[in-house]
């Protein structure tokens, strides 16, 4: 691995003219030069540590930025496409922004959007007159972030602690950059470091603490058919280590969905060649993230993203995972089976409370 670093630090940082077609492949195929391209490494740099072994991640892994679709996968044609038109980036926050037309009212709160900081300030009482106005006159919060203090940009508790998926704004909106309601859309904030483990490959932690209901980055992989998904799943030496890079984009599948993509078998995110940092993080009992389904244009439901962030507060250098099943599953019956022991993947995440066994 140094010889591979230092390959790249002395060779790729220089012009690449007719004469060096060979130096330009070799800057193609490199790591360190795939991730550099990143349009937030500069501020929020990704790096890769190898401090247990000679292992190298494997040449033909490519690191991307964005999920790419896989030439069948049409994207949603323009006229179909649309967003908010809040004159207001504050405007965003609320039910009156058509980006959040779906959210559910039980999410559609304030509750918990107070900073920490205030929580122990004394609560002047109201009288009837203001409890009508506030719940039933003004338009009501309904984004999924803390809106102000030292919480701002971080999921709200409610959210943090169910399965609901996330509704931001996007480029068709009529709404600045700045809009309260793109965290996910402006991408990656915290360092990552890809580095080795001493039983688990590879893994992520953060060269900085990471705050409850921060966001981490996305999934990211090839977008593809859930038949091809199959296809690849058989193809593969083992089915099962194939399905930890593969995930269904199935969160708004019903088949009475009056979308067609949506009635379907869904889409999934391939991960395993080509993906970013995220790829790397490994599976705990118990976690510190976790995903959820977020969703811009409202048109592209089906390929909505999968947006990693941290359920409680992450030390820096402590290592970032997720549940692979997210939580009790049939697996946790099996598990007590030891006649099905010998065909399921054994668990080694280490903590206190480990399942024993993946699926």
């Amino acid at each position: 691995m140094e010889q591979a670093m230092r390959r790249h630090f002395f060779h790729h940082g220089e012009d690449v003219g007719e004469e060096t077609k060979d130096l330009e492949a070799e800057k193609q195929r490199c790591h360190w030069c795939q991730i550099r391209t990143f349009a937030t490494h500069k501020r929020y740099p990704i790096t890769i540590v190898n401090d247990e072994d000679d292992t190298m991640i494997q040449p033909d892994f490519r690191f991307m930025d964005r999920s790419i679709r896989a030439d069948d996968i049409k994207p949603t044609k323009k006229e179909f496409l649309t967003g908010c038109e809040c004159d207001e980036d504050g405007d965003c926050q609320y039910n009156v922004c058509s980006c959040l037309q779906d959210v559910e009212d039980g999410s559609s709160d304030d509750d918990d959007d107070d900073d920490d900081e205030n929580d122990d300030l004394p609560v002047e009482p109201e009288d009837l007159d203001d409890i009508f106005i506030r719940y039933t006159m003004r338009p009501k919060k309904a984004f999924a972030y803390h809106s102000q203090g030292s919480r701002a940009g971080y999921l709200r508790s409610k959210i943090l602690t169910s399965r609901d998926p996330i509704y931001e704004c996007h480029e068709s909106c009529v709404c600045s950059p700045n809009c309260p309601n793109r965290v996910v859309e402006k991408g990656r904030k915290v360092p990552l470091q890809i580095f080795r483990t001493e039983n688990r490959g590879w893994g992520v932690r953060s060269t900085v603490d990471i705050q409850k209901g921060q966001f981490i980055d996305k999934y990211m992989g090839e977008i593809i058919t859930g038949q091809e998904a199959d296809q690849r799943r058989a193809q593969s030496h083992l089915a099962q280590r194939k399905d930890v890079y593969l995930f269904a984009l199935d969160k708004f599948s019903n088949s009475d969905s009056y979308d067609e993509r949506l009635r379907g078998p869904p889409l999934e995110v391939d991960g395993e060649f080509m993906s970013g940092p995220t790829r790397f993080i490994n599976h705990s009992c118990n976690p510190n993230l976790r995903i959820f389904a977020r969703v811009g244009d409202h048109a592209d439901k089906h390929i909505h993203d999968l947006a990693f962030f941290a359920i409680r507060k992450i030390p820096r250098g402590e290592e970032l995972t997720f549940d692979y099943v997210d939580g009790i599953d049939d697996s946790d019956i099996d598990a007590l089976d030891p006649d099905k022991q010998k065909d399921m993947t054994r668990c080694l995440c280490g903590s206190k409370n480990c399942r024993g066994y993946l699926w």
